[in-house]
């Protein structure tokens, strides 16, 4: 009896204890639980009465005081702790206190899953054992963390063989990215590619891209330096077609082309093309133009029209040779203000370029902007024949210098007449009305660019280059949620250490801050004792 009387505490404390982790892990089980509970209470009440004399005694000595301090700040610090995890869990929020944010999505998927009308699911077809599974948990968290319309699971292929039938699957570590009927697949786990095929899977038809050709333009399909080839591919993994068009024997532009690019021609345009790529802008067209200097075509008198200032020179900047450039590989480095620029922090370099600014006269209606402006230190050179370039007051004309500017405006297209009413038989026939065309407003968007070269296979991935092509042409396809920024990098963060240093490094860290703190527990100790 003695012993069952100390020991209903313990009794007590184990049944209550029992009680709480099956509420946590088996919440189902109620009954089973409450019954724990209400033993454990029924033996704590027990041992309270049976053992009253001898608790009566032990509440007279000191040591029960510090040990009901104790009990009372673990039971307060067990209790913050529980309402700190309860607010988190219904509220979550993640903080990336990295420098180059590596634990963040970038602003451009930020913007996608903002802009998601329609749910998302992830399928990750991942071995038990693939590494890669880990890393694109992690990313598709985030992704959820960001909309509530994202959701994903993983699978086993090798446990899922009807589903892998089903999709196709071919390669362990692929993901199905499903958005209502369509879907796309992403076989790596990076936020570049996840991102593009997300937005592969949720545009409702891809925008067709058409490169000119003809006039000794550079090809979208030349992989050498000085092709387009891999502006094409980052234009594809957008979910744009880029395709090749020829103007000499065509009066009007394909009905699905969204973008017209016209990449530097060495030779001038024949005048029906003009007159129709003229059309195509009155009717609402959208056109990039690459204007490379000392080509002998009539483009500046063309774009003169549209509000833009081309003059025959070349543009010179001394800061491109601080840079290791030359002289004429103009730097930007900060932008005008605009949908293009707004999320864009990163130098360009444009090999070779001619000045594009804002003229005096302009379409009714438009708007223009200059998007990218060289340093005070650059100047715009007139004298293209002379052998050593240096700046000439006279002459030239001191920079800032504009090498890139676009303008929108609205355009009205006529449409069909209206058909007439037909008239019944042996009825008169109506009064003739006039058949007015109705209007439709348009909205045209052209950017000019003074050098083709900056996007090309050779200068594409230097610094910002190939992103802010990326972004004026999402702008002018206004695919506004498409543009693009640098992607992220890593910077090494490491300190070199002398001998003597690592030496000092681990003395401290390794023996004399434990034995501190052992010193201190064995101090504390036995001053309680001694109370």
């Amino acid at each position: 009896m003695d012993a069952l009387k100390k020991n209903l505490n313990t009794a007590a404390v184990v049944l209550i204890a029992a009680g709480l982790i099956g509420w946590i892990v088996w919440p189902q089980n109620k009954a089973l639980i409450l019954a724990f509970l209400a033993l454990g209470l029924i033996a704590l009440a027990a041992y309270i009465v049976l053992n009253r004399a001898a608790l009566a005694q032990k509440f007279q000595r000191k040591s029960l005081l510090y040990s009901g301090n104790l009990v009372l700040v673990v039971v307060l610090v067990l209790a913050i702790l529980g309402l700190a995890n309860y607010f988190l869990a219904k509220h979550n929020y993640r903080a990336d206190f990295t420098a180059a944010k590596l634990h963040s999505l970038s602003d451009q998927t930020v913007t996608v899953l903002k802009a998601l009308k329609t749910d998302i699911v992830f399928k990750g077809f991942f071995r038990d054992g693939n590494y890669g599974r880990a890393a694109m948990e992690n990313l598709l968290k985030i992704y959820a963390y960001h909309s509530a319309r994202v959701s994903y699971e993983f699978l086993d292929p090798d446990k899922n063989p009807g589903l892998v039938q089903r999709y196709g699957i071919t390669q362990d570590g692929t993901t199905i990215i499903e958005a209502g009927d369509k879907e796309s697949r992403v076989t790596t786990t990076t936020e570049e590619d996840v991102t593009n095929a997300l937005i592969k899977a949720t545009r409702a038809q891809k925008k067709a891209i058409y490169f000119l050709e003809g006039h000794g333009e550079e090809s979208v399909d030349e992989s050498g330096d000085n092709g387009y080839a891999t502006a094409k591919t980052e234009l594809e993994k957008l979910g744009y077609e880029v395709k090749k068009q020829s103007l000499a024997l065509a009066d009007r532009f394909p009905k699905d082309c969204a973008l017209l690019i016209v990449p530097g021609p060495k030779k001038d345009l024949l005048p029906n093309e003009y007159e129709t790529i003229r059309t195509y802008i009155k009717d609402g067209g959208r056109v990039l133009f690459l204007v490379d200097p000392e080509t002998s075509t009539l483009l500046p008198l063309f774009l003169a029209d549209y509000g833009f200032k081309l003059d025959n020179d070349i543009v010179v900047d001394t800061v491109s040779r601080l840079l290791g450039g030359d002289y004429f590989m103009p730097v930007v480095s900060e932008y005008e203000p605009h949908a293009i620029t707004s999320k864009f922090s990163y130098a360009t370099f444009y090999p070779y370029a001619r000045s594009v600014e804002i003229s005096d006269t302009k379409p009714e209606g438009a708007t223009l902007t200059e998007l990218a402006k060289t340093s005070p230190n650059s100047w715009s050179e007139r004298e293209l024949d002379q052998k050593e370039v240096k700046f000439d007051a006279a002459k030239d004309r001191q920079g800032p210098i504009g090498l890139a500017a676009v303008a929108s405006f609205k355009t009205k297209t006529a449409a069909g007449a209206p058909a007439q009413a037909p008239t019944k038989p042996g009825e008169p026939a109506p009064a003739e009305t006039a058949a007015k065309a109705e209007a439709s407003e348009k909205e045209t968007r052209l950017a000019v660019i003074g050098d083709s070269d900056f996007a090309k296979n050779r200068y594409y991935g230097l610094s910002g280059n190939g992103n802010f092509f990326l972004n004026v042409v999402n702008w002018l396809t206004e695919e506004s949620d498409l543009i693009a920024i640098q992607p992220k990098t890593q910077t090494p963060r490491t300190i070199q250490l002398t001998p003597s240093q690592g030496r000092l490094m681990f003395l401290v860290s390794v023996v004399i801050l434990p034995l501190a703190v052992l010193l201190l527990g064995i101090s504390v100790w036995a001053r309680r004792k001694s109370l």
